[in-house]
């Protein structure tokens, strides 16, 4: 078993690099489904989802070559794509999903597995499954498989998401935009990675308008072609980068995206007493000897992202005070609040709500890693601890950081991946 060792206390110093985004990247290269031919998506992360990515998408008759140290993928779409996407890939990541929409826009049907990932909460297809029924799909659960078919083809429909959900967002857009007519899709996510996506989709000949609203109008069109693009920035590894300097005491300058994707992040963290310069494309957070506690509830964009919720419980786990977190999106993420606590955290939980009462500091220990961002928040906090922590899990943090070790100790830190034996029960 794979774990990261991490010497602390720490203060972080320096500059880092942050390429595409996950949460964009993934839903790019399954909308190459939509054009047959050759697709090149630039500014990719070396993470291990996009790997998982390129199996699923070789699986459903893609050619596809990767450069993860270049960061640009090119994948070559044959005239029919495959419709199933096989439980084996589709259970390690959830972003797996997003080829039911573009399979459904482009054959008419898709058998997709339930998919996986992180242990974060119920994350039901109860609003993909609406969407497409009112585009005119038949829709059915088969021993574990999503089957949804429109043998008349897809027609527009006017769809109210009872939640702003980004996976239903991108699903129902990619399906809508070969559709026959047009589709209204109300109450549609804002997040910089729709607005991606569909800056390729138009840029791939589709018609969509009111791209960065919550009213998204696509009116389908006969066929999409091939399209070179460049990913957005990846704001929730920028946003951690930013935590990781607040929290620390440090001092680092974050390349590749700029502060209009974090407006509630970087006002937080100025309230927790860091120092904060938007650059032309890039962050400088200089962290304050000790963070102030801060109130944060978590929304969907331009909300205080879920993704980040770790480390802002992080940062008031060793803050001057009493801080207060909410989380409104995902009930399991208060799973990594118990593998804080093993470092001496004191965070009381009430239904959504966290009472964190700082402490001066943490003590190492031995945790483990739920998901991508609990994972990369033990290390943060292993990183203002005293002595040494252990954090299992690591294949978690590779999903969703690039080289995550390697850019730690470009900044001062002393963490190592290592080999430890699993405990065997007999």
């Amino acid at each position: 078993m794979e774990v990261l060792r991490v010497h602390g206390p720490c203060t972080l110093r320096g500059s880092v690099d942050v390429r595409g985004a996950k949460n964009s990247v993934l839903k790019l290269m399954a909308a190459t489904l939509l054009a047959p031919g050759t697709s090149v998506i630039e500014n990719v992360p070396a993470i291990l989802d996009v790997k998982i990515m390129v199996k699923l998408l070789m699986s459903l008759g893609c050619s596809v070559d990767y450069d993860s140290d270049a960061g640009v993928v090119a994948i070559t779409v044959p005239e029919t794509p495959e419709v199933r996407a096989d439980y084996k890939l589709v259970r390690a990541m959830r972003a797996s999903i997003s080829v039911l929409g573009s399979l459904m826009g482009r054959v008419n049907e898709a058998h997709v597995a339930l998919p996986g990932g992180d242990a974060i909460g119920s994350r039901g297809l109860d609003l993909h499954e609406a969407g497409l029924r009112a585009m005119g799909a038949q829709v059915s659960l088969d021993h574990g498989y999503f089957i949804a078919r429109a043998p008349q083809g897809l027609h527009g429909a006017d769809i109210r998401l009872a939640f702003p959900s980004v996976g239903a967002t991108e699903n129902l857009v990619m399906a809508a935009t070969l559709a026959n007519g047009v589709t209204t899709i109300d109450n549609a996510a804002r997040e910089p990675e729709i607005v991606d996506i569909c800056s390729m989709l138009v840029a791939m000949g589709a018609n969509i308008e009111g791209i960065g609203t919550s009213t998204l109008t696509v009116t389908g069109v006969e066929s999409l072609h091939p399209v070179r693009h460049v990913c957005v920035g990846d704001r929730i590894v920028a946003g951690t980068w930013a935590f990781a300097a607040a929290i620390t005491g440090g001092d680092i300058q974050i390349n590749g995206v700029g502060g209009d994707l974090l407006p509630v992040v970087l006002d937080k963290l100025r309230s927790a007493g860091a120092q904060v310069t938007e650059l032309e494309g890039g962050i400088h957070v200089s962290g304050p000897e000790r963070p102030r506690p801060v109130r944060i509830s978590t929304l969907p964009f331009p909300g205080f992202p879920t993704d980040l919720q770790p480390f802002a419980i992080t940062l008031n786990a060793i803050s001057d005070g009493q801080g207060l977190l909410t989380e409104n999106l995902f009930e399991a993420r208060w799973r990594f609040v118990r593998e804080l606590a093993r470092l001496g955290a004191q965070v009381e939980l009430d239904g959504n709500h966290a009472l964190i009462n700082g402490v001066e500091s943490l003590s190492g220990a031995e945790v483990e890693a739920s998901d991508i961002r609990a994972g990369a928040g033990a290390v943060l906090a292993g990183l203002v601890a005293d002595g040494v922590t252990e954090v299992s899990g690591v294949s978690h943090i590779d999903r969703g950081y690039e080289y995550f070790e390697d850019k730690l100790r470009s900044l001062g830190a002393k963490v190592e991946r290592i080999e430890r034996e699993d405990v065997e029960l007999s």
